[in-house]
């Protein structure tokens, strides 16, 4: 089954633009990226796609000759489907093993640009790493990431259910049987994680032991791309660093902690590797004072995120059948997932043409610790987040960064309903997304 995403209304925004650029769309392995663009492929007459993993031999077309005619021409002959513009969707799939079809795409820009082409691959970015230039301002980027908790809704047909989630706000509340229902699927959507075919297979099946198999099967895949990150930095560093990441979650990350047999540059380089690839992401300490965040952010204070949180969860060891029939939200709070998830649902709920940062605030002071575990920006506003796995807890840290930077808004978000507390607006796990919507 193909589930709807977010990124499909901005494919069909892009079909029809006058001058549409090619597209580039980056994102880790397994996303949902080939079966996104094939299921968009379906508005077009004619539809070719090249996977330069499937068919390396395709790559020759390239190697010599950039000019979009002649590509076509000879594309048109071993296909045997002529490429129209205006009709044709060209997709060059896994397109990192082919760097020299990545430097064509600003040719086709502007020699052909009528025509609508779309590349995509897993590990893109290492590829862009070794091009001097592959179009810049002639080629337009698109990130995608596992769905969001509202695309899993959609998919899983809770339409009624996903709009009055959108309608609330934190002076307008839930209905406490439709939040209580909105919790219950949070926490199925948390420990299956948005891996389009995890959970394909539990809205198909509702089989959490093929869902299991499936996310064992992911990490293997994973960890088996290793040695194709980078030859001089050893595959069995690589997986302790990942390993680490899933360990330290929600605290800062300490080097020394991450690998025994070596030394800080080389976990950092490794850890950057693993960035890079998509499949950890960073949470930088910035002093926020003003905006842009990123102007008084620290890269030596990080904590780091796993990609996906049903990946993070089956590392760590969860039972999803046990946690599932326990009812129990605290039992998945291993290793802080509840923060996890909050910063997963602020990156996908950004802009797809956005490669989106992240940010915390922490302060070290005699008798008087504080962190918030998010810092975003609202409306030109900065806004600090902190976040609550249950109904509970004080939020002194909070009310002291907004005493602090005199600021007039702070979010919670927690298992309680929508709410108000001074300055302070309550918002659900599951309703990350209305935090953009004031």
């Amino acid at each position: 089954m193909y589930i709807r995403r977010k990124i499909d209304i901005e494919l069909e925004k892009w079909k029809i633009e006058s001058a549409h650029k090619p597209l580039l769309v980056r994102g880790a392995r397994q996303v949902g990226k080939t079966k996104t663009i094939r299921e968009f492929a379906k508005s077009f007459e004619n539809f070719i796609e090249i996977n330069f993993e499937e068919t390396p031999r395709l790559k020759a077309l390239f190697a010599d000759d950039l000019s979009p005619a002649s590509i076509c021409e000879n594309i048109s002959a071993i296909y045997k489907t002529n490429i129209v513009p205006g009709k044709t969707l060209f997709f060059l799939d896994e397109i990192q093993e082919c760097p020299q079809a990545i430097a064509s795409l600003r040719f086709f820009y502007e020699k052909m640009p009528d025509l609508h082409i779309i590349s995509a691959g897993s590990l893109l970015e290492f590829a862009l790493s070794i091009i001097p230039t592959f179009g810049v301002g002639r080629i337009r980027s698109m990130f995608m990431y596992p769905l969001s908790f509202s695309e899993y809704l959609d998919g899983a047909g809770e339409h009624q259910l996903l709009e009055n989630i959108r309608r609330a706000n934190p002076t307008k509340q839930m209905n406490k049987i439709l939040h209580a229902r909105s919790i219950e699927l949070l926490q199925k959507f948390i420990c299956l994680g948005g891996m389009p075919e995890v959970i394909a297979t539990y809205i198909e099946t509702g089989n959490l032991h093929k869902c299991q198999q499936l996310l064992d099967d992911l990490i293997i895949s994973i960890k088996t791309d290793f040695a194709k990150y980078k030859k001089r930095t050893p595959v069995t560093r690589l997986s302790e660093v990942f390993q680490s990441v899933v360990s330290q979650a929600g605290q800062k990350f300490v080097y020394s902690k991450a690998c025994s047999q070596a030394n800080h540059n080389q976990i950092k380089e490794a850890l950057q590797l693993l960035i890079t690839a998509g499949l950890v992401v960073p949470i930088t300490h910035s002093s926020s004072n003003g905006l842009p965040l990123g102007a008084e952010a620290n890269p030596q204070k990080q904590k780091m995120l796993l990609f996906d949180t049903g990946i993070f969860q089956r590392i760590m060891g969860l039972d999803l059948a046990d946690f599932l029939l326990s009812k129990k939200f605290d039992a998945i709070n291993k290793g802080n997932v509840a923060e996890q998830f909050v910063g997963l649902e602020l990156i996908k709920m950004t802009s797809c043409y956005q490669n989106p940062s992240l940010y915390y605030w922490h302060r070290d002071a005699r008798n008087s610790n504080a962190e918030v575990d998010y810092v975003i920006t609202v409306a030109n506003e900065i806004v600090p987040i902190e976040v609550k796995s249950g109904t509970k807890g004080a939020m002194q840290s909070l009310f002291l960064f907004l005493k602090d930077k005199n600021l007039q808004r702070g979010i919670r978000i927690s298992n309680e309903n929508f709410s108000v507390y001074d300055a302070v607006e309550v918002y659900p796990l599951y309703a990350v997304e209305n935090i953009g919507n004031k």
